[in-house]
């Protein structure tokens, strides 16, 4: 048991780096934050399908809380919170479908959308022009969409399946 717990702990920690590696690969990054990057999601996402959600929430959140040391957009505690830990967390819902990584990788990038939604409506509500919930969905899903797009594109290509089956 004690090293099933460090097999899972070490594997978390290689695909937090792997994310956090894929994170500097962007397509396109907005001016409030969110970009589009090279998959940098799919680490969590597998390892939360692999390991479960709550192996998959920390994970997550070690990759927010890295992601804010790294790149910080911080103009309130609240803000910070939903926009790093709690987003970057909640990508570990993907582990409640297990093995259905379509289902998983869904629940896991709507989770942080909704994280990202609140803080836009909260705290970003200056930069819409006009209604404000309409901006913020949009500005989350202008980045999310494609970031969702090219992670079940590479999960589904075969990626999780490799993975599966490995005795990491």
């Amino acid at each position: 048991m004690r090293d099933e717990k460090l097999r899972i702990l070490v594997e978390g920690a290689l695909m937090v780096a792997v994310a956090f590696a894929l994170s500097f690969v962007k397509v396109f990054h907005l001016p409030q934050g969110g970009s589009v990057t090279l998959g940098s999601m799919i680490p969590i996402l597998l390892f939360s399908a692999r390991r479960g959600t709550g192996a998959g929430i920390m994970a997550g959140t070690v990759y927010g809380i890295l992601q804010f040391i790294v790149e910080p957009y911080f103009v309130h505690p609240a803000q910070l919170i939903l926009d790093y830990p709690l987003a970057f967390g909640l990508l570990g819902l993907a582990g409640l479908f297990g093995e259905d990584i379509l289902k998983g990788t869904l629940l896991g990038v709507f989770g942080r959308f909704v994280s990202h939604f609140i803080s836009g409506v909260i705290f970003f509500a200056e930069y819409a022009e006009g209604n404000v919930y309409a901006y913020s969905a949009a500005y989350q899903a202008s980045y999310l969409v494609p970031e969702f797009i090219i992670s079940v594109l590479v999960l589904r290509v075969g990626l999780y399946n490799l993975v599966k089956k490995s005795n990491i």
